[in-house]
């Protein structure tokens, strides 16, 4: 095992804003915008129960003292990553504490053809009004106060731009790593232009003891006539405090499948948005969470369908264990335009404890009167006979748990079209499970 070596830190305050902006060579727009960003932080308390997104997650034991940007970090004790093991990519990029921890790959015929892949920091350079045109323009960086902490001191993120027309037959992989005491400020940002099509395996993951704070953003803009599939699993260490805002913009006749397996943290707050700005776009977002011990994670969903003739399909499962606790609040938005509309939301728990707790909050908000739009919730106990039966055919007591909770992903997992991915986040699922009680 490597370890890490940690060097002077950058405190969230006044003095470590400035120091961050003197550090960086930006251009003045990305300036402001990051100033802009901290007056409003300043400005805005922190959630409270007494707001209704937020009256089912306390956050009143986190302390944004205790966390600060590392200046450098160099690496260390880090669990593997898992998603591109076994896949024939066309790209990585990998980060540390928001620091470059592997150099941002591409293969030659994709640059070739005007792919461009890296971090922002290395990029803002030559590609600046590219990014500026898209860069926090989906995610609102003055929608809460961890928001606008993200939009002021984030550092090298990501960023994936595919031209028109131009297709990406191999994945790319991101990486995001963090240390103790450290913060984790990625922004990952992606573009594809009309009829471009790309896959991006995107990981994060931490030691198991790892005290830190993750306060990120994903931005995913579909063109029209475009195709992306965007594999996002989050297993940090569960003493990470894990927040973000992440929004796909769909364009016309445009294809999004989006896959989240959501494994770590201590406690997640997601703001997870959809908005089919196109006509026929097609979106599918689907979900695996898995939580123990105190694991406390809320993923809040919005498909959004401002126009006519769209397709939202979401699915979230969770499976629960020990005394955590999972929140999934979900809403499906019918703009008055927007006739036609196919949506659909579902939510599914499996409880492997008495003591665990699932909160479903399904909605709809619809204003066109051409519709079809459903929503459904399970929540429920392993059913002791399938225990059985499988311990009938030779299966320990805890195989047979592991055979029904993969059973219960399964309809999630079906849905991945990258085999290893696939059978590395059932994996990753299935080592959790313990003895059924």
């Amino acid at each position: 095992m490597t370890t890490v070596t940690q060097e002077k830190q950058i405190a969230f305050d006044d003095a470590g804003f400035q120091s961050v902006l003197e550090a960086r060579n930006e251009p003045q727009w990305l300036q402001d915008m990051r100033k802009d960003a901290w007056k409003k932080f300043n400005e805005l308390p922190w959630p409270s129960n007494s707001m209704e997104e937020w009256m089912r997650t306390d956050i009143r034991m986190f302390k944004l003292e205790k966390f600060g940007l590392n200046a450098e970090s160099s690496s260390s004790d880090l669990p593997p990553l898992v998603l591109g093991e076994g896949v024939d990519l066309a790209g990585s990029v990998g980060t540390l504490d928001s620091h470059p921890h592997s150099a941002a790959e591409l293969a030659d015929e994709y640059k070739d053809k005007g792919v461009i892949f890296g971090t922002i920091n290395d990029l803002i350079a030559e590609h600046g009004d590219l990014i500026k045109k898209y860069l926090f323009k989906a995610v609102d960086p003055h929608f809460d106060r961890f928001a606008a902490l993200h939009a002021a001191l984030w550092t090298n993120s990501v960023f994936l731009y595919v031209p028109r027309n131009v297709t990406l037959d191999k994945p790319v992989h991101i990486s995001s790593q963090v240390t103790d005491g450290g913060s984790d400020m990625r922004h990952t940002l992606i573009v594809l232009e009309e009829g471009a099509e790309a896959t991006v395996l995107a990981e994060s993951n931490s030691a198991a003891e790892t005290n830190a704070l993750h306060c990120g953003a994903i931005e995913l803009f579909v063109g029209n006539r475009a195709n992306l599939r965007y594999v996002n699993l989050q297993d940090w260490g569960q003493k990470v405090w894990h927040f973000a805002h992440q929004k796909a913009i769909v364009g016309q006749d445009s294809n999004l499948q989006w896959t989240v397996g959501a494994l770590g943290s201590r406690l997640a707050k997601v703001n997870q948005h959809v908005a089919l700005r196109g006509k026929g776009a097609n979106v599918q977002v689907n979900g695996a969470i898995f939580t123990e011990n105190k694991q406390h994670l809320s993923y809040h969903t919005l498909q959004h369908h401002e126009k006519p003739d769209c397709v939202s399909d979401f699915l979230y499962k969770s499976a629960l264990q020990d005394v955590s606790r999972t929140v999934w609040r979900g809403m499906i938005k019918v703009d008055q335009e927007a006739q036609q509309t196919d949506g659909y939301q579902r939510n599914d728990n499996l409880l492997l404890s008495e003591k665990a707790r699932a909160d479903s909050i399904p909605g709809l908000e619809i204003e066109a009167d051409d519709v079809r739009c459903t929503h459904g919730s399970t929540s429920g106990r392993v059913d002791e006979e399938l225990i059985f039966y499988a311990q009938c055919r030779g299966y320990t007591r805890k195989e047979a748990v592991r055979v029904v909770v993969t059973g219960f992903f399964q309809q999630v997992f079906d849905r991945i079209t990258i085999e290893s991915v696939r059978e590395a986040l059932a994996l990753a699922i299935a080592r959790r499970v313990r003895d059924y009680v």
